[in-house]
């Protein structure tokens, strides 16, 4: 509560003193304030003495066996009343924003995880948490990981595929989430091979050139004798797959981006490099108060009952 001083200036009325007042006034005793309020009388008479000096106003009578408060210290009781009661609301919306109950969080996601993971995490989240505010972004690691280091998200979630590893700054702490097995899928009836040694001749559907995807088919496939003849690029896996199911060509895709249907067949790849691994990234000195809860959530999220989605084999300790 501001005061005016000389040449027009205000002072700021301590919320300490005006509680003080209050108990004061109330009571119309130092030493029942003091009991009160947790302080010695002597402490009492100090604030007072700082409180009148602030205002100017003599708010209290000394007497021998007491204080009267006069009319300005009443006034002046009755002016403190919103402000203590909005400082008090202000007290509360501050616990609740450093417990989490109205933070804000910025979660950074690829597409597959936003389809399969982020939605269940989220659900958790808000309810532990009803008022939390999310932001959803979505990009591919390299742009989520830039802007996770610049402080424009506090999560990301990212991927990196068995032969097409990644690395992360010192900066950033690990989670890791989930382990997917590479699935191979190829339209149902079309008597294609179920092993990629004896799909040399076959069209070829993946992601966009320059992707970790597209660049871990091509090794898969090198390894297995043959380039991929590529005619169709999606970075979509409902793309891919509508486009298997109609027989335009075969596919691998990580064990998130795989439905199961009648019209497709899929067969787990058993190179022991054919994985993707999802993990949650966040910076070491990020404070947010959602970061556990929303780590905690996304580890919810991972399916358990499919047969190509896995616990991770190297967790990294938070």
């Amino acid at each position: 509560m501001p005061v005016p001083e000389s040449g027009g200036r205000y002072a700021l009325l301590k919320p300490r003193h005006l509680l003080t007042l209050r108990a004061v006034v109330r009571t119309g005793s130092f030493v029942i304030a003091a009991r009160e309020l947790g302080y010695t009388a002597s402490a009492i008479s100090q604030q007072v003495s700082a409180l009148e000096k602030e205002t100017g106003l003599v708010l209290f009578e000394r007497e021998a066996h007491g204080v009267r408060a006069t009319a300005a210290a009443h006034r002046l009781v009755d002016l403190s009343v919103p402000v203590l009661a909005a400082m008090d609301d202000l007290g509360h919306q501050v616990h609740q924003l450093a417990t989490g109950a109205t933070a804000r969080l910025r979660l950074g996601s690829f597409p597959t995880a936003s389809v399969r993971l982020v939605p269940p995490a989220l659900s958790a989240l808000t309810s532990a948490h009803p008022r939390a505010q999310v932001q959803l972004e979505e990009g591919e690691p390299e742009e989520l990981v830039a802007a996770l280091n610049a402080g424009d998200l506090d999560v990301a979630l990212v991927y990196e595929y068995g032969l097409s590893p990644r690395q992360w700054s010192d900066g950033l702490v690990c989670h890791q989430l989930v382990r997917e097995d590479l699935v191979l899928l190829r339209a149902r009836g079309s008597g294609l091979s179920p092993r990629l040694a004896g799909l040399s001749q076959a069209r070829w559907i993946t992601s966009r050139e320059g992707t970790a995807g597209a660049l871990s088919l091509a090794r898969l496939c090198a390894a297995a004798g043959f380039e991929a003849a590529v005619t169709f690029r999606s970075n979509n896996y409902g793309v891919v797959r509508e486009l298997v199911s109609a027989g335009l060509g075969v596919a691998v895709v990580p064990g998130l981006g795989h439905s199961p249907g009648d019209s497709v067949e899929a067969t787990r790849l058993a190179q022991r490099s054919a994985f993707r691994r999802v993990m949650a990234l966040h910076r070491h000195e990020n404070s947010n108060p959602l970061l556990d809860t929303m780590v905690r959530s996304l580890r919810g999220a991972v399916p358990a009952d499919e047969p190509y989605v896995h616990a991770p084999l190297d967790d990294q300790p938070d």
